[in-house]
């Protein structure tokens, strides 16, 4: 089969199209012959050793597809169904082998590229609005990176729990995109102060929540965004990682909580990854979520794919297609 690996860290350049044998699936795992494929800002990280992976490795942790083989024990799939995944490793490839328990049924009403583009994310911002800050009617939030794709996700959630949005953006362009998906108030971060103008959009209260995928370069402008006693989430690093602080300066801002939650911990049962995928998924089929999906990339084009997404230039969700 043909695959993306990178043999050694680095920029884009080290993802490379190889052949690789196809995988055989063990006991309680499946082989998926992919369809299309998510790419996730992790992947990057993994690329460029942020978050150590063993080398030679398979980027990508997020796809659908078709059932192709089960192995020993597997039940309650059959080989022909369409499934999607996400928190399994090895997926810029054309097949990948996924533990059974890890794989959600697709919905007929819903494509393989909608299921690739929304599972990973749409989970992603189902947990950051539904349990680690659990947003109430009225509550005011600000989301970073509004235009991204589990921004874009994260705004249509949060609207749905009765929230007001502020988001951030780089563009005149993306700002019109993320109002479109249900930001009410957005703010150019390339022209304005965005602390400033939270508080000023909040009558100087601040807001109950921030959502910052963005890391080091809004660290501390998010923690003076919040109100006494609000919640800082800090859930990637676009940016980089955010430098170590003294818990005590949570305190003299306002006796504010930080967490920083990953998706894995929140799905590591399978009733709770069906609950949530489940939400996202209906939300999908019934045209409630809006997922926006870039023009896919070609398997043997991920390095330019990483390119663009690392560059700030993408709206939504970047695929790659074997």
């Amino acid at each position: 089969m043909r695959a993306i690996q990178f043999t050694q860290t680095g920029g884009p350049d080290v993802l490379t199209l190889v052949d690789r044998p196809t995988p055989t699936p063990g006991p309680g795992e499946a082989l998926i012959r992919l369809t299309a494929i998510g790419i996730n800002y992790i992947d990057t990280y993994h690329r460029t050793g942020l978050y150590p992976v063993p080398l030679p490795y398979i980027p990508g942790s997020e796809g659908a597809g078709v059932i192709e083989a089960v192995g020993e024990g597997v039940t309650d799939l059959s080989v022909g169904q369409r499934v999607a995944y996400s928190m399994a490793p090895g997926s810029y490839a054309e097949y990948v082998v996924v533990a059974a328990d890890k794989l959600v049924p697709v919905p007929e009403e819903i494509t393989d590229q909608q299921a690739a583009a929304v599972l990973l994310q749409g989970m992603t911002a189902h947990y950051l609005a539904f349990t680690t800050y659990p947003i109430r009617p009225g509550d005011t939030v600000l989301v970073h990176a509004g235009a991204g794709g589990v921004g874009l996700l994260l705004t249509q959630i949060a609207r749905m729990r009765g929230a007001r949005v502020i988001t951030t953006v780089s563009t005149e362009e993306k700002a019109e995109l993320s109002r479109q998906n249900g930001a009410d108030e957005v703010i150019l971060y390339t022209q304005t102060d965005f602390t400033a103008e939270v508080r000023r959009l909040t009558g100087g209260q601040g807001v109950h929540a921030v959502y910052d995928s963005v890391g080091k370069s809004t660290f501390e402008g998010s923690l003076d965004s919040l109100r006494p006693l609000g919640t800082m989430v800090s859930f990637g690093n676009a940016s980089g990682a955010v430098p170590p602080f003294a818990p005590a300066i949570l305190n003299t801002k306002g006796s504010l909580m930080f967490t920083r939650p990953s998706l894995g911990h929140y799905i590591l049962t399978r009733a709770a990854l069906l609950e949530r995928a489940t939400a996202v998924l209906n939300w999908v089929r019934s045209g409630q979520l809006n997922v926006r999906i870039q023009p896919p990339y070609a398997l043997a084009d991920a390095a330019q794919a990483h390119r663009d997404l690392e560059g700030r230039g993408t709206t939504g969700k970047l695929l790659l297609l074997p």
